[in-house]
């Protein structure tokens, strides 16, 4: 199992990335640890916003690289308004993720 998540920074920026263990990920990306990101070494991550599930790394990948060229105002609306990744659906079969429910 691959996840593919939206962090939201100090800085109010979004950073998405992927990984086999979301919460291990979480731990190095708000411990800043050694396995950090560099982005979020130089933009703290302070929420984790949004996650899907997918069965492998291509897909995973696949939606990270789509959510990363979206505007900064679509990548809101998915993470606000609790939408799906609908708006990327002429780009990818939607139907392979699944988003994972967050405790807020």
């Amino acid at each position: 199992m691959y996840y593919t998540y939206m962090l939201r920074c100090a800085d109010d920026s979004i950073y998405t990335g992927i990984t086999t263990d979301l919460e291990r990920r979480m731990d190095e990306h708000f411990t800043q640890g050694e396995k950090c990101a560099k982005y979020t070494k130089r933009h703290k991550a302070k929420k984790l916003e949004a996650a899907w599930s997918s069965e492998d790394r291509k897909l995973a990948s696949k939606l990270e690289y789509y959510i990363k060229h979206l505007p900064k105002s679509e990548k809101e609306d998915i993470i606000k308004h609790n939408k799906n990744i609908t708006v990327l659906s002429e780009k990818l079969d939607i139907t392979s993720y699944k988003r994972i429910r967050l405790k807020r």
